[in-house]
């Protein structure tokens, strides 16, 4: 799905000068964020974790040391407020623990506990399960989707990057 160029048109008509160039590749992205999102929900209705909490937990799942929230955030892209509401989410429900960091009083040493590894062994296996049917008609493409959706990510990490730096 990409806007038609009428829509566009429409935009540019109405906001001479306004570059309309990043709806189709933006439109592209949400659509398939949608349908992987729609692909995995089912899995996730009456379970003990929403789909966003797993993807938090998956790094914590087999890492030896405690891991800030600060890294969590910059490894899954998240804010750092989405990031922290969440781990307090799932501290209250007993699938992280959070300790003081003797290192860095403002930051916590965050850790998966039992519970929260188990939750992550039932749940994630059946979600790649989902994601692999999603994926597979891609087919000998795959690799070119990867390339392509890497470059797309470093052009902007290193825009979010540049402007972090600006910004502090």
């Amino acid at each position: 799905m990409s806007f038609p160029a009428d829509i566009r048109a429409e935009w540019s008509r109405h906001n001479p000068g306004l570059d309309t160039s990043p709806m189709d590749l933006v439109a592209l992205l949400k659509r398939a964020t949608g349908l992987l999102d729609r692909a995995v929900e089912p899995l996730y209705e009456g379970a003990p974790l929403t789909a966003p909490e797993v993807d938090m937990l998956i790094p914590l799942r087999h890492t030896a040391d405690p891991v800030i929230a600060r890294r969590l955030a910059t490894n899954l892209g998240l804010s750092r407020a989405g990031v922290s509401k969440t781990l307090a989410k799932l501290e209250k429900r007993g699938f992280i623990s959070r300790a003081p960091n003797p290192a860095d009083r403002r930051a916590a040493l965050v850790t998966i506990t039992p519970a929260g590894a188990q939750a992550v062994d039932d749940l994630f296996p059946r979600q790649l399960a989902a994601e692999v049917e999603l994926l597979a008609g891609l087919g000998e493409d795959r690799e070119w989707v990867l390339k392509a959706l890497g470059r797309l990510v470093e052009a902007m990490e290193a825009h979010t990057s540049a402007r972090s730096a600006v910004d502090s």
